[in-house]
């Protein structure tokens, strides 16, 4: 019997985000969506979630929430049974990168939630095509239903991250690593560095879809998540 499937999202995403993976899935897995919306720090995003979920799981997790599921195998390895990470980075934020998060803080503060939206959502960093306008539609429904609130925690959980490679390195279980081609956030290249860091991890590179592949080409996602639920739980 294949474990319980946990589904954390990226920041500013509900469980929409997984809509086709939820109802593909749930069909013959026990499915668990896992929102990350208090705290304002990862470490008490991976806290709260431990605190209720199963004692063995399967985690499938993207962008921000994979840096959260990362804190959950630094601090409860033997309770994940194994792991994939798309769309995600492990490394913590860049002096810069920190920095330029305080004014849309400021804004999504005081009323301008919409214009933090917009900055937080680059149309470039999805797949070229038709349904680019719809994800984004998407995407930013999903943010506004969040609420400015969220969204301002969340931001502050992103900037004080930690660097969590060392977390990959001792990653034991079958792991996925996937991403879209046309990533332009979290490229190719960084999900290649991920895969390399985790020991015999598999790499999955998602056609016509970019950084967001759940929505953008949700059946190749849900057939490589299917395979990878399906491999052996090896000891190595």
């Amino acid at each position: 019997m294949i474990e319980p499937l946990v589904l954390i999202p990226p920041m500013l995403c509900d469980a929409r985000v997984y809509y086709a993976q939820l109802a593909s899935l749930s069909s013959d897995i026990p499915v668990t969506f896992a929102p990350i919306t208090g705290g304002e720090r990862i470490e008490e995003m991976a806290s709260a979630i431990l605190s209720w979920l199963p004692n063995k799981f399967a985690l499938a997790v993207m962008g921000m929430g994979g840096m959260v599921a990362m804190e959950v195998m630094r601090r409860a390895p033997g309770r994940v049974t194994r792991v994939a990470f798309i769309a995600t980075n492990a490394q913590s934020d860049t002096p810069e990168v920190s920095a330029l998060r305080e004014p849309l803080i400021i804004a999504a503060k005081t009323g301008r939630f919409d214009d933090a939206i917009q900055a937080e959502i680059n149309p470039a960093w999805l797949a070229p095509g038709p349904y680019r306008a719809d994800v984004m539609s998407l995407v930013t429904d999903m943010a506004r239903a969040l609420g400015p609130d969220v969204y301002v925690r969340q931001s502050r959980a992103m900037q004080r991250r930690k660097d969590q490679q060392d977390i990959l390195r001792r990653i034991k279980q079958p792991a996925l690593v996937m991403c879209g081609e046309h990533d332009g956030l979290n490229t190719t290249r960084r999900h290649e560095f991920i895969a390399e860091l985790i020991p015999y991890a598999q790499l999955e590179i998602i056609p016509d879809a970019g950084h967001i592949p759940t929505l953008e080409n949700p059946d190749a996602v849900t057939r490589a998540l299917r395979t990878w639920l399906k491999q052996p739980l090896v000891l190595r």
